[in-house]
């Protein structure tokens, strides 16, 4: 059917095409089921620890991937109803249900306040009271970076990059599991550095191109954002041989010394995906490994490694 345009009483405020398209399917799309592989972190910790394969694990697992995957879902939903104006006039984002009027801005605030509600609760009732504690602060975290926290300089990469430390860590949290500071450390600055790189591929595309993207983007240097992924990829690799090396004095229980080995295809990795940062190229990191053939194989590689590392074979 023909679309229609519907004139707000704002004065100045652009038009919103009202679109017949199925209220579900718009739902869905604003919910982003392309991030949803973000929250395969939870299996993070588990794994680290060699837990990852019992029954237990993996049905506390899957409750809990569903339940945070809903939770950013109501982050997402409440972000694009309060962004709906400002969304219409982007020549991208206009094309976003809510801002392009096949979700209405009433029913995203709805929708999105019933699942941080249920989120939460539902993890208190079927998992930990530990796991329902961090999907309320990640809720609470990221709906105030929505309102003012992603207007902050620092803070935004900060908040960005908790958002995934607490994706890594939720997983052993529901578990029991004992976080290691190595892990903690790797994990934390491994998403920094990959946020950062985002930031810097965005300021380098849009240099000459002031409030083509996030504003706050023209606030940062590109001298800066780079020395951030710098620093954070050489923490981040220094974390992850500090605990290869940490029972570096012990004679290896399995075939080859894996723990130690796996050092090679970790920093491979990262030099790897620094190739991209520095060309201004790295995107969602998803995409960036998913695009490339030898990233993607030296990633596997380091998986295997690291796996037969936490099972000592």
């Amino acid at each position: 059917m023909a679309e229609r345009t519907v004139l707000l009483e704002h004065r100045g405020t652009p038009p919103v095409p009202a679109r017949t398209g199925s209220l579900a399917l718009g739902l869905l799309k604003t919910a982003r089921p392309r991030q949803w592989v973000k929250n395969l972190l939870v299996t993070a910790a588990p794994a680290a620890a060699g837990q990852l394969f019992s029954r237990h694990a993996l049905t506390q697992l899957a409750l809990v991937f569903v339940l945070f995957t809903a939770c950013a879902a109501a982050v997402y939903l409440i972000n694009d109803a309060r962004d709906a104006v400002a969304d219409r006039a982007h020549p991208v984002k206009r094309h976003r249900p809510v801002a392009a009027g096949q979700v209405p801005v009433r029913v995203a605030y709805t929708v999105g306040g019933v699942l941080a509600v249920l989120g939460p609760a539902l993890a208190a009732w079927l998992s930990s009271p530990v796991t329902a504690a961090l999907l309320t602060a990640y809720l609470g975290m990221q709906l105030a970076y929505c309102v003012s926290l992603k207007h902050v300089l620092v803070v935004d990469l900060v908040v960005v990059t908790t958002g995934f430390l607490m994706r890594a860590m939720i997983g052993g949290l529901a578990l029991g599991i004992p976080l290691s500071r190595w892990f903690l450390i790797t994990t934390g600055f491994g998403a920094l550095f990959m946020v950062s790189a985002k930031r810097y591929s965005e300021a380098v595309q849009m240099a000459g191109k002031a409030g083509a993207t996030r504003a706050l983007l023209t606030e940062y240097t590109t001298g800066y954002l780079r020395f951030v992924w710098q620093l954070a990829a050489g923490v981040s690799v220094l974390g992850y041989c500090l605990w290869a090396l940490e029972g570096g004095g012990a004679p290896p229980t399995g075939v080859l010394p894996w723990r130690q080995l796996s050092m090679v295809a970790f920093i491979l990795a990262v030099l790897r995906y620094a190739v991209f940062a520095d060309r201004g190229t790295a995107g969602e990191p998803e995409d960036v490994v998913l695009r490339d053939r030898p990233l993607a194989l030296i990633g596997l590689v380091w998986l295997a490694m690291y796996g037969l590392a936490v099972v000592n074979l």
